[in-house]
């Protein structure tokens, strides 16, 4: 209306403006997540194996039964003993197959995502960086996930064998379907996509958080290896506390016994009657160091990898 001045809420900073004072966020191309990811999965999982390996063999120990293990130090130490140091690498082939397409699907999928979310200064908002999160998550669980921790499992609980049966990759791949067809790769498929989607959620949503904050009005703004890991790492933190019942059903599933559970709801419900509310935080202690580690050294390894490729690649 002409004459009246029209009121502007000094909290209030038009994009326009943002963008002309800090710049543009530049997006990253899927095709380079692809690679960086990849890259970044396949050195972090031959960093922190051992503490997933140990993860696994407390959430497999059960109260029932009785446990074979006192801890996180006898588990080392007896596994140590029986199998020397390579006993705590068993089942790392079958992660490390697993792992460089599992981060490659997981940043491909996120940045394929979030390249359409963000807004024209090319923020993504926590909201937004929560749901792409999720379809990351739920990608990488149907495509990957699920076929790679089964057998993962697998191997490791087949160590617990007074006979193991697997005598390799390979042979314990081959063996798993010829006795059990496909299906036997894809047990627990619901507790995985329920793990891994709310797993990448909330780590996607706190790093979104913590990236937003940092940089402020200023989307261009870079983010040194050092923050960007310890955010990672506050992310992983986040993702354990949240979703680690998920990952002791999960792993159940998985396991040699699974064939005790009808199916998902079952084996939580099971586990709650006859072991507790403590048995669905199993293996927290270790999967926290682990994860920690993992989120921290994934997120760094990927960005570095990021900043390299933009500098030869130009997807403009």
């Amino acid at each position: 209306m002409k004459g009246v001045r029209e009121f502007t809420s000094p909290f209030h900073r038009p994009r326009c403006l943002a963008a002309a004072a800090g710049g543009k966020e530049k997006l990253t191309h899927p095709g380079k997540a692809i690679l960086a990811g990849g890259l970044a999965g396949g050195i972090e999982i031959c960093i922190t194996f051992p503490t997933e390996y140990v993860k696994t063999q407390l959430q497999l120990d059960e109260k029932a039964n009785p446990p074979k293990y006192r801890g996180i130090g006898d588990c080392v130490n007896q596994t140590i003993k029986s199998h020397g140091a390579r006993g705590l690498y068993r089942g790392l082939s079958s992660l490390l197959y697993g792992s460089i397409p599992k981060s490659a699907v997981r940043f491909g999928m996120f940045e394929f995502l979030s390249n359409h979310a963000r807004d024209e200064t090319g923020r993504l908002d926590s909201t937004r960086g929560l749901l792409c999160g999720l379809g990351a998550g739920v990608m990488e669980a149907v495509v990957i996930v699920c076929p790679m921790e089964t057998v993962k499992v697998k191997f490791i609980h087949d160590q617990s064998s007074v006979k193991p049966r697997y005598r390799g990759f390979f042979h314990g791949v081959g063996e798993i379907i010829r006795t059990e067809g496909i299906r036997g790769t894809y047990q627990g498929l619901t507790a995985t996509v329920l793990k891994q989607g709310s797993n990448q959620a909330i780590r996607f949503y706190v790093m979104t958080s913590l990236r937003n904050w940092y940089k402020g009005d200023n989307p261009s703004k870079s983010i040194n290896p050092l923050v960007t890991g310890t955010f990672g790492a506050i992310a992983g933190a986040a993702s354990v506390f949240g979703n680690t019942p998920l990952d002791v059903v999960k792993t159940r599933m998985q396991g040699l016994e699974a064939h005790k559970y009808k199916n998902t709801l079952d084996c939580a419900m099971k586990i709650m009657r006859y072991e507790g509310v403590r048995a669905f935080y199993k293996g927290t202690i270790p999967r926290l160091g682990r994860v920690c580690l993992d989120v921290a050294i994934v997120f760094i390894i990927y960005e570095e990898v990021v900043k390299v490729l933009n500098a030869v690649w130009n997807t403009e």
